[in-house]
């Protein structure tokens, strides 16, 4: 008789759960990097630019769903 071995749970990787929302459509969105300091350096029109949200790209995404696995997703 063979013993069934039990799947392991992956645990979501809160860190980055915390960064980024999942939308309705099953894309992840996320702020944009490089607006914390040196603002002055930075012109308006970048930093304007860097208040929007983008959504990640396809190669982002495979990695980020993975990540996020197990977080509650609509489908």
């Amino acid at each position: 008789m063979k013993k069934k071995v039990k799947k392991i749970k992956h645990k979501t990787k809160k860190s980055l759960a915390k960064r980024v929302v999942i939308l309705g459509s099953g894309a992840i969105k996320r702020k944009r990097s490089h607006r914390s300091h040196c603002a002055s350096a930075k012109s308006t029109k970048r930093k304007r630019k860097l208040r929007k949200s983008v959504l990640f790209n396809q190669a982002q995404y495979k990695i980020t769903a993975y990540l996020l696995h197990s977080t509650n997703k609509k489908n």
